[in-house]
Order: structure tokens, then C-alpha cells, then sequence
């Protein structure tokens, strides 16, 4: 079985089981009412940097034991559109397996989409998350899916495959889209060109979010994912987006002039 070993870890995330709980720790807040989202949208950096918006969003909601991950390809490995059907991810807090059953569901419904671990050999953006979902809900499984770029269609097309496979799954599934949000602008300019994009999330308008990003060079990294789950959210009914943090890097390095944007972002 292939083994999908952590390699990020000890870069953007401490390599020591202790440090890495201790730090995550340190990001969780205590939340009674947890939201039962149907897709979030979490950053990806150095836990330094976005792991105070990641420790919010993870701890304001309901984690199930099935994830469907959506994240970009930083890389240039792999498929446009590369789905992991069987495996094990491993991170310093243990193994994840891979949910073949729903993967295959998943690669059966979009004929885009191609079974392939290049793609997430060397990709962060997944692996990013995974210490958080392991943290808050340490039976968790998932499934992979890395997207290089897509239409408007394709990305429609793959969304809605997603959405029928969770609905044909009948168990509880929480889709978790990974980006970033504006990179390397002022903190000022950031945060006026990501409220562009998150409007258009919160709204569960994915053509406008993709269209916003064209039109005022907002390079949220991701974008070609959230916008696949917001086709996802809509099929499952979802009614809107909530934006539980934003924040800049800026915040934590004390340089505004050089910034990358957060966001945490829970759609109901």
C-alpha cells in the first residue's frame, strides 16, 4: 500500500508529535455550539502564520469522521484533476487512510478526473490541514483531490460529483477546500482585494469568485478548488458562507508592506 509520507513537516509544521499537539493546542478555542458546515475554506501557510485562522474555523465546527480535501498544485506534478483512491497519509500524529469507498465514487462521476499520486507527492496544501482534522477528530479518513486549474464547467462537473457522491455516501462528510488568499501585496491592499473574493464565496457564487480573481489580480491560491466546492455547497443545499477569521501574515511578522491573506470560512 502506498504510503504518503509528511513532507512538510518540520517546515511548516513542527516535526515532534508533543510540540506539533502543544502548538495546534494553543490555536483551539472551546465552542459549545459547533457549526455543522458542508464546506470550509482553511489556509494553508506555516502554522506560525495561519494557524490562529485554521485553530478558529477547525474548533467552530463539526468534524466528521470522512473528509473530502480540495486543494491546489503548487508543484506542476500530476493530473489537472488528481484524485488518491487507496493509501495512507501520515503526519506526526499518525496515519490517515484514504476512504476508497467514497473515492471511488468520487472518480466515477467526473470523467476529468484521473486516479494519481503524483500530483500530491510534494504538494503542501492537503497536508497542511491534516494535523488539525487529526487533532479535532482523530478517527478521521479522507480523500484527496489536488486540481491544477479548470474551466467553469470542469470545475461545476467536479463539484457536483463531489456533492453526489457524499449524498450516494449517506454518511456525514465535510468538504475542506485549502487556499491562501492575496500573496506578497501590502496588508491594506490585501484585505481590500480578498473581501472581493470572499463576498463572492459567501454568496455561493463561484463563477464571480473566479471572475473577481481575473479581473483584480487576487491570487488566492486556491481558487480553482473553493470554487468547486461552492458548486459542491450548492448541490448539497447549503444556504450561505460565514466568515468565522481573517488575517495577514502581516500580523504575526510585523511587516505590512509584504503580505499573504487568511481567510476561514464556513459554508452552512
Amino acid at each position: 500500500m502506498f504510503i504518503r509520507e509528511a513532507v512538510v513537516s518540520g517546515q511548516f509544521y513542527p516535526s515532534n508529535t508533543a510540540k506539533l499537539k502543544a502548538l495546534i493546542q494553543s490555536f483551539a478555542h472551546k465552542k459549545e455550539d459547533k457549526l455543522e458546515a458542508k464546506v470550509v475554506i482553511s489556509p494553508h501557510a506555516g502554522y506560525i502564520y495561519s494557524g490562529n485562522v485554521a485553530g478558529l474555523l477547525y474548533s467552530s465546527i463539526v468534524i466528521p469522521d470522512t473528509i473530502v480535501l480540495l486543494g491546489p498544485n503548487h508543484t506542476g506534478l500530476g493530473r489537472r484533476f488528481a484524485i488518491m483512491t487507496v493509501g495512507v497519509w501520515e503526519t506526526p500524529l499518525g496515519k490517515i487512510n484514504i476512504n476508497n469507498k467514497l473515492a471511488k465514487e468520487i472518480l466515477s462521476r467526473f470523467e476529468k478526473i484521473e486516479n494519481d499520486m503524483y500530483a500530491h507527492i510534494r504538494e503542501h496544501s492537503i497536508e497542511v490541514q491534516l494535523p488539525f482534522l487529526q487533532y479535532f477528530n482523530p478517527n478521521v479518513d479522507i480523500v484527496p483531490i489536488c486540481i491544477m486549474d479548470g474551466t467553469h464547467t470542469d470545475l461545476e462537473k467536479l463539484g457536483n460529483a463531489v456533492a453526489d457522491a457524499v449524498k450516494s455516501y449517506k454518511e456525514k462528510v465535510l468538504i475542506v477546500v485549502s487556499s491562501d488568499m492575496s500573496h506578497y501585496i501590502s496588508h491594506d491592499e490585501a484585505k481590500k482585494r480578498d473581501a472581493k473574493a470572499i463576498e463572492k464565496i459567501v454568496s455561493l457564487d463561484p463563477e464571480g469568485l473566479l471572475d473577481v480573481c481575473r479581473i483584480y489580480d487576487i491570487t488566492m491560491c486556491g481558487v480553482y478548488p473553493a470554487a468547486a466546492g461552492i458548486y459542491a455547497a450548492k448541490s448539497l443545499g447549503a444556504s450561505g458562507g460565514r466568515v468565522l477569521k481573517y488575517s495577514t501574515s502581516g500580523e504575526v511578522s510585523g511587516d505590512y508592506d509584504y503580505v499573504v491573506g487568511y481567510a476561514g470560512i464556513a459554508i452552512i
